[in-house]
């Protein structure tokens, strides 16, 4: 039997050795725990350190990425406003465009109201088409461009809203580190809910290349949605660019078609405007000839009678005198030739009024086509030219 499991007492007096033992044994055990104590402080000490630096690291590391991560939602922002402010200016320009169209088409409409004569689909006519043609492709572009861009911006937002909530969640786990770090054992509070929160998400706890693949995959959809951004921008610039171009140009074919129309309608109209007083005063000359004409016939008439009168007075001579001497002969080729100037003026006055009639129908045809070269010119020129704006550049 050891001898601390002994009896204290071995006849009637202390077991001093018994004693002596039990003291020893109480001073190594007092020393195995101070030095136990010492060991276990310096490990947690130790531990705790460890703990703080890597805390640290986390917490920089964290940082760092959420740098990143803000770096790229400041980017995306940035890019959506400008995706934005270009969806206003492709709205502006697509407004821009209805009123240009509206004019072609109110000049098409208004020159179908011509005068049949006048209705020839002429190079204005072919020019207009082209330029109704070109508006409403611009248009029907524009509109096209103004679904991808919002398709883009709905894009930017969803790639921005996924990083948001990235980045919430990264500023909650900083701070959660951050307190972690500063925490001592003197200051440890709602041990029991930091408890329960953990339990509650142990679950839903992720590795390092998860935590990181997950953060790389966000940056990665921002990245790319910025460039499909700057990219469908780039595209946006460039149509704008050339859109404004082709109807500028179309504009300015179209006017100068309107322009030389006018001044050929306008040519056209001075030429029979100048004709017109030479016609009426043909028509004047006509009516006067007509009256020498009379006035000729009556005296060739006079003529006429005289030597009928002599050649029926001559015949009232005596049988033996009446002779056919050359006054006789004289008097009938007398006859002869003013019955014949008298039926050539008969004619002549017969022509003169068929070409007053054949002039008469020119001063109408011509104040008619004077009318209807008119009524284009105003139609062209008033109704159509003035009203024709180009667009602007401001628009675009």
């Amino acid at each position: 039997m050891p001898l601390l499991e002994q009896g204290p007492q071995q006849g009637g007096r202390p077991d001093l050795v018994h004693v002596e033992l039990t003291l020893n044994h109480s001073e190594l055990f007092r020393a195995e725990c101070r030095r136990l104590i010492l060991d276990t402080d310096k490990a947690c000490k130790r531990m705790q350190d460890e703990d703080n630096k890597r805390l640290d690291q986390r917490v920089r590391d964290v940082g760092f990425l959420k740098k990143e991560q803000e770096l790229r939602l400041e980017q995306i922002i940035q890019e959506t406003d400008a995706l934005i402010t270009l969806q206003d200016r492709v709205m502006k320009a697509l407004e821009a465009c209805k009123e240009p169209l509206r004019v072609t088409n109110l000049c098409l409409e208004e020159r179908i109201r011509r005068v049949l004569s006048e209705r020839l689909h002429d190079d204005v006519d072919r020019e207009l088409l082209k330029e109704r043609e070109v508006s409403e492709g611009v248009m029907s572009l524009l509109q096209r461009v103004t679904e991808q861009i919002s398709e883009q911006i709905r894009l930017n937002r969803s790639a921005k809203y996924q990083l948001e909530q990235d980045l919430k969640e990264k500023a909650e786990a900083q701070h959660i580190d951050d307190s972690c770090a500063i925490m001592t054992t003197t200051s440890i509070r709602n041990l029991q809910r930091s408890k329960d929160k953990t339990a509650a998400l142990s679950s839903l706890a992720v590795s390092l290349g998860q935590w990181e693949n997950m953060s790389e995959i966000n940056i990665s959809k921002v990245e790319k949605q910025k460039a499909n951004s700057q990219s469908l921008r780039a595209l946006v610039e460039s149509v704008l660019e050339q859109t404004l171009a082709d109807m500028q140009k179309q504009f300015q074919a179209t006017t100068a078609a309107f322009q030389l129309n006018i001044q050929d309608i306008k040519s056209a109209k001075s030429l029979m405007e100048e004709k017109m007083p030479k016609i009426q005063s043909e028509i004047s000359s006509q009516q006067k000839m007509r009256q020498d004409l009379r006035a000729a016939i009556a005296e060739n008439e006079q003529f006429l009678g005289l030597a009928q009168a002599r050649l029926a007075l001559r015949k009232q001579r005596p049988g033996k005198e009446r002779c056919h001497d050359a006054a006789q002969t004289q008097l009938l080729a007398d006859v002869q030739r003013l019955t014949a100037h008298i039926n050539k003026l008969h004619e002549d006055v017969a022509q003169s009024v068929e070409q007053e009639r054949r002039l008469l129908r020119c001063q109408v045809e011509l104040q008619e086509n004077i009318s209807v070269k008119a009524s284009s010119l105003y139609i062209d020129e008033v109704v159509c030219l003035q009203h024709r704006e180009p667009v602007s550049i401001h628009n675009f």
